[in-house]
């Protein structure tokens, strides 16, 4: 099973169908964004910040803008660039 089609279970699970298929993209930015919060924060950051993501994006932010930004912080928390 691929990571998109498990998100079409979940997806159809919580009664989302109608918002149109998950995307292999969608699945890339949101493991991607992962990557950078649980490398560059911590671990437990990762399903938080993709967790607020999607709130955000719920809410009608621009996915890759809104993952693009939150990477960004994240990525400049390793860098010691941004204050805690």
């Amino acid at each position: 099973m691929t990571l998109a089609e498990w998100a079409e279970m979940v997806r159809a699970e919580l009664d989302l169908t109608g918002d149109g298929p998950v995307e292999k993209a969608d699945v890339d930015r949101v493991l991607d964004l992962a990557r950078d919060a649980a490398h560059s924060v911590a671990r437990p950051a990762a399903p938080l910040t993709t967790y607020l993501l999607g709130v955000a994006v719920g809410r009608g932010a621009d996915p890759d803008a809104a993952a693009a930004a939150l990477s960004a912080l994240a990525l400049a928390q390793s860098d010691g660039a941004a204050d805690t």
